[in-house]
């Protein structure tokens, strides 16, 4: 009769992340989980014996605000993001239209227009570059894109005359053209010709991104909006995921959009959701649904964000996604059916609306068996966390967004209100969960330069980010493994190594909280074990 094998990794320097063991130099894993630390480890009858030769061993690194598709899929597409002027741009997408059929599209990732240094981009030279055929150009914020005008008339719009959006907008010139530019909702436009994706596309995509993590020591990832509305892929989205070879664990938030009004008995009153009453929560350590995810409003840096007051850069103040009071509705019946909520808010204005939200939620239905979230919470308000302050709401923020942006939303917001811009030890100091996260591929998202960012906060400049935001080494790594787990629901069985947990961990080459903060991103990751297999490396 066969048994199931015990691994013993010893010889090395084991950080816990268990307040009441935070160290260790040996750890015994059997079917699938951690059994036993240091000498109880060393007693047990081991199959196979790992010597770490003193290199670090961590629990496995969780990001929880991903978006894996959409990653994938970058891999595959024309890259922009080392594009620094417009002609760059142009002869980058000359060269990959003239690789494609005459009627096909030509689909470029990471575009930052914030880099380009000699203006923005035209839509008669994407014309001319794409040579006839349609171009959508990604956005790397994810909250515009920029087209051409085949594009547009793929989509039925008409560039003299572009519609109204209700949400978003087709950006015009000063005679009402359109000048290729969508935000937000106006995405959805050309979106919309190239939905939905077949099962097959996602999956690859899923399979090339979750690959990709193990490199950097990820095992556990929730990718944050599926299924539905302008970040979704397909309504069967969730159904790729099913198909794909995973390589990570992962967690999914199908958007408010794939949600609908779902009959049942009287008894069971209104709700709001997937068909057959599937709600947060379903699934197993491999793949769960988590909350569903909504959109407050949209990006600060496109001055898309709901701010309380106008921009510093220009006399407005952003806008909702959407009308508050329906949007309140939408997630009112969500919550009724058992779901969880990750409500996506960057501007103050938007965590006002999504904290009395939650906290109706609460009030109304009791705390969810995963907690609520804000998703982001780019500008946050000491009120504002006051008023979270005991409540099963979790603020997702990302730290590389500090070197990616910080400069650019001191420009758009001021020094005044850019001090309340993506908090961290504000988090902690009030009493909340801080999980690690990156949002990629909005930033990069290997999780050791998000580790780093959070301890040193430095903007691309050099310049430091509001300093007494700062994060200790030990809380940066903490926020990155236990936090994640508890912020997605998974408190005490994943991110940290004691017996019981989930045999998830990091080999590293050093250990991050000896190396100097700027060189815990250039910490090299040795091996990934998943389940208590290896998946990454060599042992």
């Amino acid at each position: 009769m066969s048994h199931s094998p015990i691994v013993l990794v010893e010889n090395a320097r084991i950080l816990t992340q268990n307040p009441q063991q935070p160290s260790a130099t040996a750890v015994a894993m059997l079917q699938g989980r951690f059994v036993a630390l240091d000498e109880d480890a060393r007693r047990l009858p081991a199959d196979r014996r790992i010597d770490a030769g003193g290199a670090t061993l961590v629990p496995g690194f969780n990001d929880a605000h991903a978006h894996t598709v959409w990653f994938g899929q970058t891999l595959s597409e024309v890259d922009l993001s080392a594009a620094c002027t417009t002609t760059e741009v142009y002869d980058t997408i000359a060269a990959a239209a003239a690789d494609v059929g005459e009627r096909d599209w030509v689909i470029a990732a990471g575009f930052r227009p914030r880099a380009l240094q000699d203006g923005e981009l035209s839509i008669a030279a994407l014309d001319r570059a794409a040579a006839g055929r349609p171009l959508l150009i990604k956005h790397v914020s994810g909250h515009a894109n920029t087209v051409n005008t085949p594009a547009l008339w793929a989509a039925g719009v008409d560039p003299s005359h572009p519609p109204l959006v209700d949400g978003g907008e087709v950006v015009c010139d000063s005679t009402g053209a359109a000048t290729g530019l969508l935000d937000e909702n106006a995405m959805r436009l050309v979106q919309q010709v190239l939905l939905p994706e077949s099962s097959t596309e996602i999956a690859a995509a899923i399979e090339k991104a979750t690959a990709h993590y193990l490199s950097e020591g990820l095992t556990s990832v929730t990718d944050c909006g599926v299924a539905g509305g302008w970040i979704g892929h397909s309504p069967r989205e969730i159904g790729a995921y099913q198909q794909a070879t995973r390589h990570t664990r992962m967690q999914i938030m199908p958007t408010i959009d794939a949600l609908h009004e779902i009959a049942g008995h009287s008894a069971d009153g209104y709700g709001y959701g997937l068909d057959g009453g599937i709600r947060t929560g379903l699934g197993d350590e491999w793949l769960q649904i988590g909350p569903t995810k909504m959109f407050m409003d949209g990006s600060i840096l496109s001055t898309t964000a709901a701010m309380a007051e106008d921009y510093l850069c220009c006399p407005h103040r952003g806008y909702f996604q959407g009308d508050p009071a329906e949007m309140r509705r939408q997630a009112l019946g969500a919550a009724a059916a058992g779901w969880s909520l990750a409500l996506h808010a960057l501007g103050d204005a938007a965590v006002d609306l999504s904290v009395a939200i939650l906290s109706e939620i609460i009030d109304t239905y009791g705390a969810p068996a995963i907690p609520h979230r804000i998703e982001h919470g780019g500008v946050v308000r000491d009120d504002q966390l006051a008023a979270i302050n005991g409540r099963p709401i979790v603020i997702a923020p990302q730290p590389r967004f500090v070197h990616a942006f910080g400069d650019a939303v001191i420009r758009v917001l001021g020094e005044e209100r850019a001090a309340f811009s993506y908090p961290a030890r504000r988090l902690l100091d009030a009493g909340l969960i801080l999980p690690g996260s990156s949002d990629r591929p909005v930033t990069d998202g290997a999780p050791l330069q998000a580790i780093e960012s959070f301890v040193t906060r430095t903007t691309q400049s050099g310049q430091l980010y509001y300093g007494s935001e700062r994060l200790s080494a030990e809380q940066a790594l903490y926020a990155y493994t236990a936090g994640s787990a508890a912020a997605t629901g998974w408190a005490g069985r994943k991110g940290q190594i004691m017996p019981g947990q989930l045999a998830d961990c990091v080999l590293l080459d050093r250990n991050p909280l000896q190396v100097a903060p700027e060189e815990i991103g250039r910490v090299q990751v040795l091996a990934t074990i998943l389940g208590g297999e290896l998946v990454y490396g060599e042992l």
